[in-house]
């Protein structure tokens, strides 16, 4: 009964209410919050902590910034009828924040524009180096095609590419990046995808700031793991793995995709690469001491790097789909995985 009651004391006030209304919409920092109310950051946050308490919303903080989603009340899902009922969503309060919302998503868009200019000679100048990426993303999704990704843990998302790509298939997804500014591009490019019929994937997808050497989840907490062009990042690949076995489900799947070894010491020196590229035997042994177990491999050439996939399972059976350049076992387990 004090919980109900917490709940409609909470809603009670006007302003929170049309926090709540904001919130069904998408997640929304505490700053973003006080320039659609055009009220002060302070005055604000006192109202976040009475939904927090009653379990209406939920903070985050990353970095420098706090953002809000809708909490972990069950009462949520009859409310939330009513916050999408026309009487509510269509009043002339709710219509206005609407407008200002607007406002919000178009300077997230100006912001990942602005970003992307910047550093798109950095980004040209190390895809230059190999095949499209096209080509790798298609390489990819075939590996992938039959694969029940369950819930999906995109590690380095950046962008958000590779929730895109395969949000669609997973049940639910969660993206983590150390950057506060690339996960707030992800939010951005996000927000596109939603302008494209995409509503459904930033209702499933939780983004969150996070080291790849300590994964913020609990022990198999995920049924698949996808790491595109991050590993070479870490100063020790063999403990990310061993992370990603920790949080992977038994019988979990991941996939790495990533350069082979070479000897671009530039990448190095200039791009913060911390290891250059990976050798197949240096990879099936980090796999194999993290308790995965490598199932296929796949090898695109076409320019001065070479990409390479591998695909793994936590107490593994095999397999994927054959590959006359890479190493494969039978298909007929595949739909083990977890979903």
């Amino acid at each position: 009964m004090d919980d109900i009651l917490n709940i409609f004391r909470a809603l009670a006030d006007p302003t929170r209410l049309r926090i709540m209304l904001l919130l069904q919409k998408m997640e929304l920092a505490v700053g973003e919050l006080a320039q659609i109310l055009n009220q002060s950051q302070p005055r604000i946050s006192r109202h976040i902590r009475i939904l927090d308490e009653a379990g209406l919303a939920e903070r985050r903080k990353e970095g420098s910034w706090v953002f809000l989603k809708p909490g972990t009340a069950s009462e949520l899902e009859i409310l939330g009828r009513i916050f999408r009922s026309q009487a509510v969503a269509q009043s002339e309060q709710a219509l206005q924040d609407q407008a200002q919302l607007s406002l919000v998503r178009k300077a997230r868009a100006e912001m990942a524009e602005r970003y992307f200019a910047a550093h798109a000679d950095e980004w040209d100048a190390i895809r230059s180096l190999h095949l499209p990426e096209e080509e790798v993303e298609r390489a990819m999704l075939a590996l992938l095609r039959d694969a029940p990704l369950g819930k999906m843990l995109d590690i380095g998302t950046g962008t958000g590419r590779m929730v895109e790509l395969f949000g669609a298939a997973a049940q639910s997804v969660i993206a983590i990046d150390n950057s506060p500014e690339m996960l707030r591009l992800a939010r951005a490019k996000l927000l596109e995808s939603e302008a494209g019929g995409g509503a459904e994937l930033i209702q499933k997808t939780e983004l969150k700031q996070g080291d790849f050497n300590h994964l913020p989840l609990e022990d198999a907490a995920v049924d698949s793991v996808i790491l595109h062009q991050v590993l070479h990042y870490a100063q020790h690949p063999e403990a990310v793995l061993d992370e990603v076995s920790r949080v992977l489900n038994p019988d979990g799947l991941v996939l790495i995709a990533d350069f082979a070894a070479h000897d671009r010491e530039d990448l190095r020196t200039e791009h913060a690469h911390a290891r250059l590229g990976f050798s197949d035997d240096s990879m099936k042994h980090w796999l194999k001491t993290s308790q995965l177990q490598l199932v296929q491999s796949k090898t695109l050439d076409g320019g001065e790097l070479t990409v390479k996939i591998w695909v793994a399972r936590k107490n593994a059976v095999p397999s994927l789909h054959p590959d006359s350049r890479g190493s494969h076992l039978p298909n007929k387990n595949l739909k083990r995985a977890s979903a």
